[in-house]
């Protein structure tokens, strides 16, 4: 298979241009017909999203994984051609797009009056960020440079458009703005992965950077890193870990987030626990939960009473503890139990569940299972580049693995071609989006927004697929 992608799992606007308001109940058609998974789509003429896929996910049983992967332990996995039985049906576009799923934190932020309070739903977005990653072990299709997903949810108060700015590297640039002028995200994506023999480690460079504009304040922080684990054999599992520094530029506040690593017996498998400082480094809020699940804050009084007194409990169980494991895989240590709420704690965030079937559609949650959707009309307003028009990615959603592996391989051999022609031209790729710039924020490279998309003025579109 000639192929050229990234392996890497992704997590994740609009500029507040002239554009004119578009939306696609503009082009639509509200017909209520029964689609192909037996769901109906329309009630009371609002669309109602699908909760399915058409065609559950392929089995991996008799792929060997040990067999591809034996020459690439050690090396960066940018470059390396990766069989489609590794992916699952999404662009990483509409993977970055699942930053999305829990912006009514955002919106309830930017309602708070105290900047402490903001600082800590801040927190819980970029926490819930990384949340959809449990258990998602596939890889999402790498974009097409000059490949955009835009996502319109007039419900939820926004939308996002995103472009893919370069190859090699892979970067992925989105800016996402709230239907009435809240807040502004966007960032650049450049997420490096390495194969370790039994893991694969993905580093996630690229900052992010929320505005809330009606407070006049900006937010910065990076993302922790993720790691797979057996990938040659046994039960995959995923982990996050590092630090996060959320930055208020504004303020000066920071919030100090501690994704831990799982630890010899599991104790602390999916943990997060940190604290929101002032400017003058005062400790004002404890954060406590788990990226899979919740979080809480709480006052760091009551908070260090309790690990005080955990300490003591933790004590006695310790010494009953046995180290376990094996050479041949990293067991995934059992979970273990939920977070225990501190009285006197704030709940900010809990995880939406996962619908019962999600198993058998790549683990995907209800807001992820919608993301390639075409809904009626929506192919004479989307741009000619975008993810959901990807006759790869739409063949694997539809469970043929065939179609869309020879449709991988045509799309990268056209954009190789491209690439060859564009070189002997001696003419440089121009992305249409966005462009490289300073972040006036941090200071560092970022890729900014343009402004105009939602013109909708495609015919200078390139013709990547």
């Amino acid at each position: 298979m000639n192929s050229e992608e990234e392996f890497y799992d992704a997590e994740t606007g609009l500029e507040s241009d002239d554009s004119c308001e578009v939306s696609f109940k503009d082009a639509l058609v509200y017909e209520g017909k029964q689609t192909s998974n037996g769901s109906a789509h329309s009630q009371n003429g609002l669309w109602e999203r699908r909760m399915t896929l058409p065609a559950p996910m392929f089995p991996r049983n008799n792929f060997s994984v040990w067999g591809f992967l034996k020459k690439c332990i050690g090396m960066e996995l940018s470059k390396i051609p990766m069989p489609i039985i590794f992916n699952e049906p999404l662009s990483f576009l509409q993977r970055l797009s699942e930053y999305m799923e829990h912006t009514y934190l955002i919106h309830k932020a930017c309602t708070l009056s105290d900047s402490i309070d903001r600082m800590q739903l801040v927190a819980a977005f970029a926490v819930s960020a990384v949340a959809s990653q449990w258990d998602r072990t596939g890889k999402p299709f790498n974009p097409l440079l000059g490949e955009t997903y835009e996502l319109v949810r007039e419900d939820e108060g926004y939308r996002l458009i995103s472009e893919q700015v370069s190859h090699h590297p892979p970067i992925s640039a989105f800016h996402a703005q709230s239907l009435n002028q809240d807040f502004e995200f966007h960032g650049s994506i450049y997420p490096k992965l390495k194969f370790w023999g039994k893991s694969v480690e993905a580093e996630p460079k690229g900052t992010m950077t929320l505005e809330l504009l009606k407070h006049r304040e900006v937010y910065t922080w990076t993302n922790p890193f993720c790691c797979v684990h057996n990938v040659i054999l046994g039960k995959l599992w995923i982990e996050q870990y590092g630090t996060v520094e959320i930055v208020n530029h504004s303020t000066g506040d920071k919030c100090i987030l501690n994704f831990k690593p799982c630890g010899m017996f599991g104790k602390e498998l999916h943990k997060v626990e940190g604290h929101i400082q002032d400017k003058s480094k005062k400790k004002r809020r404890m954060l406590y939960g788990k990226w899979t699940e919740c979080l809480y804050g709480v006052e760091p009084k009551v908070y260090e009473a309790n690990k005080k007194s955990e300490k003591k409990s933790d004590a006695k169980k310790h010494k009953q503890e046995q180290s376990a494991g094996g050479d041949d895989a990293d067991d995934m240590p059992e979970a273990q139990e939920t977070v225990t709420m501190i009285p006197g704690s704030t709940l900010l965030w809990r995880i939406t569940p996962r619908p019962a079937h999600s198993t058998q559609m790549y683990n995907f949650t209800n807001f992820t299972m919608s993301l390639n959707e075409l809904e009626p009309g929506m192919e004479k307003v989307l741009a000619p580049t975008d993810c959901r028009l990807r006759p790869d990615v739409r063949a694997m959603e539809n469970g043929d693995m065939d179609t869309a592996s020879t449709e991988k391989e045509r799309l990268e051999e056209k954009q190789r071609s491209s690439r060859k022609d564009r070189a002997k031209d001696e003419e440089e790729w121009s992305n249409r989006w966005f462009h490289q710039g300073t972040n006036p924020h941090t200071g560092a490279q970022d890729w900014l927004y343009i402004g105009g998309y939602f013109d909708r003025k495609f015919t200078d579109c390139a013709d990547i697929f």
